[in-house]
């Protein structure tokens, strides 16, 4: 078995497709070994991959903005999509059937204030024709930080990735009432993510025909069976609410499609950048994306 290293930028059953690449043994068939870790400040992606330590990398389009818009070099190339939709949710703190986006001007909502998700989160108020400014925002800081302060009380509503909104569900502290990704619409949200020298060996062509088998199982394959196949990666998990979690995924379309990043939703993510301020040009398509490895 040939040893391959997959660092992810953020650890969730939003990225199931990858997971279940692993869990699932389609890398094992293809004669990989996986060594999975999520990255810190001091084992970032950038690194991992410049030094060969690591071979592929969940990351997304988007972290490349501010490097050429700085113009700095990079050797990283993103070469496949994990998940083409938003992956957030609203929590109501008391459950209602007839959610509507204003009622998030009442707050105050939780929100992740990580550049990608706060960028999707504002685009949707916007299509939804709210503006921002009128909501009374609160940042409580990384994830574990901001379910921590709802367990404590804080916020009429909560921005979260799954499963913490499907966890707060099943714990009976609020209702899941909306989707991000349902407002804003197919993106390259998250991607994969090699150099270019990677991605011309045979092992990157070995692990891509194995990632297209995950990428469609996670779409395809009953979202218990999933749950019970990655129940390693999330121990603190009960599986019904990875279960829960995986198949509302399935049912927002995150997982759809080609797993080559097209120039469509590409185009989408920059206007979602373009409306929040944080890019003042458009990047090129082929500034960022690669093909996907030859199978």
């Amino acid at each position: 078995m040939t040893p391959i290293h997959i660092r992810v930028l953020r650890h969730s059953a939003f990225y199931s497709p990858l997971l279940l690449t692993i869990a699932a043994g389609y890398l094992a068939e293809e004669g990989l070994e996986p060594h999975y870790d999520i990255a810190s400040e001091s084992n970032t992606i950038e690194q991992g991959l410049n030094s060969s330590t690591v071979q592929v990398a969940q990351s997304a389009v988007a972290t490349r903005f501010a490097g050429l818009s700085n113009a700095e070099p990079s050797s990283t190339r993103h070469f496949a999509q994990i998940n083409q939709r938003d992956g957030f949710f609203i929590t109501s703190r008391t459950p209602t059937g007839s959610f509507q986006w204003q009622d998030l001007v009442d707050g105050p909502v939780l929100v992740d204030h990580f550049f990608q998700p706060l960028a999707m989160f504002r685009y949707a108020l916007y299509k939804q024709g709210i503006d921002s400014n009128r909501l009374n925002v609160l940042d409580m800081g990384d994830v574990q930080d901001i379910d921590d302060a709802y367990r404590a009380g804080q916020g009429a509503y909560v921005h979260q990735q799954g499963p913490y909104a499907q966890q707060l569900e099943a714990d009976g502290l609020g209702a899941v009432v909306a989707a991000v990704g349902e407002v804003v619409g197919p993106v390259a949200f998250s991607s994969l993510c090699a150099t270019q020298g990677w991605l011309d060996t045979d092992m990157a062509s070995d692990f891509f025909r194995a990632y297209r088998r995950g990428r469609l199982a996670a779409m395809s394959m009953d979202a218990a069976e999933i749950a019970r196949l990655e129940a390693d990666f999330f121990p603190d998990i009960d599986q019904s609410v990875l279960s829960a979690t995986i198949k509302s995924y399935q049912q927002l379309g995150c997982w759809q499609g080609d797993p080559a990043i097209s120039e469509d939703v590409y185009e989408n993510t920059l206007d979602v950048f373009e409306f929040s301020g944080d890019i003042n040009s458009r990047f090129a398509y082929e500034d960022i994306v690669s093909p996907p490895p030859a199978v």
